[in-house]
């Protein structure tokens, strides 16, 4: 882009570059560190209404480098790709189980299979959920407390129906809200609560 609009890769004077696409993050750095000159590409997303990257533009030559560079130390960086996934892995599985542990303490009536499955369910890695958040990984107990209301909608009432029938999810929610309340509370007491959808 220029001043007046878009101009060609010739007239911008980066037609003698060449594009590295994204996904491989060793190779854009080290590309990008032997190019005099680089450039980033995005394209514009109607879908999600932002630009998004695409690649970079680099030196012939630089990327020549950086593949050969990639391919040197390649066992070296799937190694440590692995024993970081490992450790992350470790981590996810720590924190699991400190969170149904919580979940236990502050609803001793929770069976203990279903505190397992919550924090599974809210600690699980990129889903977004509350569990994920840095309250959850706090355990927080109000970040707890809503993973566990969470679960309790979903598996205890006709939350999902609701929804599927085309009830507002804020509608939805009022439905069941009395219901879902009396399950927690059950479970806050020590008593173990079987009660079937409403």
């Amino acid at each position: 882009m220029d001043d007046g609009g878009p101009v060609c890769m010739a007239c911008a004077d980066m037609d003698h570059l060449v594009f590295a696409p994204s996904g491989d993050a060793a190779l854009t750095r080290r590309a990008r560190a032997a190019s005099r000159l680089s450039a980033v590409v995005v394209r514009f997303s109607r879908a999600r209404k932002r630009y998004e990257r695409q690649g970079v533009l680099v030196e012939d030559a630089a990327l020549d480098e950086a593949e050969a560079q990639c391919l040197a130390d390649h066992e070296a960086r799937a190694r440590r790709r692995e024993r970081d996934a490992e450790r992350r892995a470790a981590g996810d599985v720590e924190l699991q189980t400190r969170m149904a542990a919580e979940i236990i303490r502050l609803f001793p009536g929770c069976p203990r299979d279903r505190a397992e499955s919550v924090s599974r369910h809210a600690a699980e890695r990129g889903s977004g959920r509350v569990g994920r958040s840095a309250a959850g990984r706090a355990l927080d107990t109000g970040a707890v407390e809503l993973a566990v209301a969470a679960s309790v909608r979903h598996q205890d009432t006709r939350y999902d129906d609701l929804l599927m029938s085309g009830l507002d999810r804020a509608e939805a929610r009022d439905q069941v809200r009395g219901h879902v309340q009396g399950i927690l509370d059950e479970w806050r007491s020590g008593r173990q609560c079987r009660s079937k959808p409403l």
